[in-house]
């Protein structure tokens, strides 16, 4: 978390209209577009928690 106690990452993650999960994942103020035609919400949560990690590392 950042200095005024918000976190630093959110995500969303959500059922398409064709049945199919994806995610949505805001990282320090920016949001990136919906990602991903995923099989399972678990599999749409995983793959965002991988994203996340990449940009945290990335600085």
């Amino acid at each position: 978390m950042n200095s005024d106690k918000k976190p630093a990452a959110t995500i969303r993650v959500e059922k398409r209209m064709n049945g199919r999960w994806a995610f949505v994942l805001t990282y320090r103020g920016v949001t990136y577009p919906a990602q991903g035609q995923f099989g399972s919400e678990l599999q749409a949560q995983s793959a965002a928690q991988a994203a996340m990690k990449l940009l945290e590392r990335r600085g």
